[in-house]
C-alpha cells in the first residue's frame, strides 16, 4: 500500500482573521518604533506661537543645538534639545521694551540675556517680533554656543530694532 502524504486541512481566512494579523502587525511595528525612542517633551505655547514668523522659525530649528540632539515637543512654536532637554525655546512671546539687560549680537541677531536663575539663563531676542526666548540649562550646554546654533533660524523673523547702549545715544544739549 503507497503512502499518500497527508496535508492539514486549510484554515479559512475570515475577515476577523485578517484584522487581527493587521492588528498584531500594528501592534509589533508600533512596538518597535516606540523601542528606545525620547519622551515628548510638555511645553506651553508662547500667546503668539499661531504667528506665521513661529511656524518659518519651526520648519528651520536645526537637528542638533550645541551638540545635543533635537526633541519632539507638544506645543506650536516650540522646540527642545537635549536629554533630558537643557534647551528650550518658544516663539512668540512679548517683545521686549528697552531693558538694563545685557544684550549681545550673534549673526546679527540680538539676544537680551536674563541671569536671574542661575545655572539657568533664558534669552530672548531683542527688534523682532513676535520675539523668541530661550532657556539655557548652563551646566549642560554653553548660552554663547546655543545662541549662535540657533540665530541662523531665528533671523527669518524679520528685524526691526536693535541692542543699543548708554554709549550710543546722542548727546542733548
Amino acid at each position: 500500500m503507497s503512502q499518500h502524504p497527508v496535508t492539514p486541512p486549510r484554515r479559512r481566512r475570515t475577515r476577523a482573521t485578517g484584522i487581527r494579523s493587521a492588528l498584531v502587525a500594528l501592534a509589533a511595528l508600533t512596538g518597535a518604533a516606540l523601542t528606545g525612542c525620547t519622551p515628548i517633551v510638555n511645553m506651553q505655547p508662547a500667546p503668539e506661537a499661531i504667528d506665521v514668523s513661529c511656524a518659518e522659525l519651526s520648519v528651520r530649528l536645526p537637528d542638533e543645538v550645541a551638540e545635543q540632539p533635537q526633541r519632539e515637543t507638544d506645543a506650536q512654536g516650540t522646540g527642545a534639545w537635549g536629554d533630558p532637554a537643557s534647551v528650550l525655546l518658544r516663539c512668540g512671546v512679548p517683545t521686549p521694551g528697552p531693558t538694563t539687560d545685557p544684550c549681545y549680537s550673534v549673526n546679527d541677531v540680538d539676544w537680551i540675556m536674563d541671569d536671574s536663575d542661575k545655572p539657568n539663563y533664558r534669552f530672548t531676542t531683542f527688534g523682532r517680533t513676535p520675539a523668541v526666548e530661550v532657556f539655557i540649562d548652563s551646566e549642560v550646554v554653553s548660552g554663547t554656543t546655543v545662541i549662535t546654533d540657533l540665530s541662523t533660524a531665528v533671523s527669518v523673523i524679520p528685524s526691526d530694532g536693535a541692542c543699543t547702549s548708554v554709549d550710543d545715544a546722542v548727546p542733548t544739549d
